[in-house]
């Protein structure tokens, strides 16, 4: 029996029908869907509600867009589970299958061999600490980056870097990226950071707005990890994969390393990845 843990777009109303479609299929076959309540009660399924945990599927199916898979990232919190992208939405880096194909990707999975039909497509994802200066700490995994930024307009920070425990620099920014190289064509792009493919493992770090005649971005080993530590007067916020987790004062501490865990995505074909960039970006020649 194969059980699949589905996350969906609140706000994308063919969502319901096809977790329905999913789940009558998933039936037939006696198999089972369920949706954390959360997603369930805003999408009016609640008979797929379940507390059951996501890290018992055999498969998590995002039904949205690059945002709703990495919230599903985030929801199985680093079990080896592999996920589906369901395009529901724009053209995204991370899903992979059109609405229609859902049911024959999902029987694709099922009944093919892998490297043959179908393909594992494993990210390297961070480990995100803060401490702060009173003792307490939390930390959290990210797929694309760690930010900290500025809280009040027209202001930037200080943040102080180092390097597997040697100082670096300090930046005067509007904030600091952190990247993987899957996060690297998300807010690290828009900074002005380099594009990196995937299939790479690094840490990618990037100022924001720098205010400062140093202003390139980082690509460093990812056996290093790198500290940073607010100074100055100004509080900042920090933000996981584009949410914000909590807020920093001046003396408070935030280490990134790559997490012991990793991402894996279902591929049924090539890497798109530089295809994506290219229609993303309309490089294709005009005739």
């Amino acid at each position: 029996m194969a059980k699949f843990f589905v996350i969906g777009h609140h706000l994308r109303p063919e969502v319901p029908g096809l977790v329905r479609q999913l789940a009558e299929w998933a039936g037939g076959g006696g198999h089972a869907v369920w949706l954390p309540p959360g997603d369930a009660d805003a999408l009016g399924l609640d008979e797929f509600a379940s507390d059951r945990p996501p890290w018992e599927a055999s498969l998590v199916v995002s039904l949205g867009g690059d945002g709703t898979v990495l919230r599903a990232i985030q929801v199985i919190d680093g079990a080896a589970v592999p996920v589906l992208g369901v395009n529901v939405g724009t053209l995204g880096y991370l899903t992979e299958v059109d609405p229609e194909r859902l049911i024959p990707s999902v029987v694709r999975w099922m009944t093919g061999r892998e490297g043959t039909e179908w393909r594992t497509d494993s990210r390297m994802m961070l480990t995100v600490g803060c401490l702060h200066r009173d003792g307490s700490s939390s930390q959290w995994r990210a797929l694309n980056e760690a930010v900290i930024e500025r809280q009040s307009s027209g202001h930037t920070i200080w943040l102080d870097l180092a390097i597997d425990g040697h100082d670096f620099a300090r930046y005067s920014a509007d904030g600091l990226i952190v990247a993987t190289p899957t996060g690297s064509t998300a807010y690290s792009l828009s900074a002005r950071g380099p594009v990196v493919s995937p299939r790479h493992r690094a840490l990618l770090v990037t100022p924001v707005s720098p205010h400062m005649l140093f202003d390139r971005s980082l690509v460093l080993d990812p056996s290093e990890s790198v500290h940073i530590e607010l100074v100055g007067s100004r509080s900042a916020d920090v933000a996981i994969d584009g949410r914000r987790v909590t807020s920093v004062a001046p003396g408070d501490r935030v280490t990134v390393a790559p997490d012991h865990s990793t991402a894996h995505f279902i591929r049924f074909g090539p890497s798109r990845f530089h295809q994506i960039v290219r229609a993303k970006f309309g490089l294709g020649v005009e005739e």
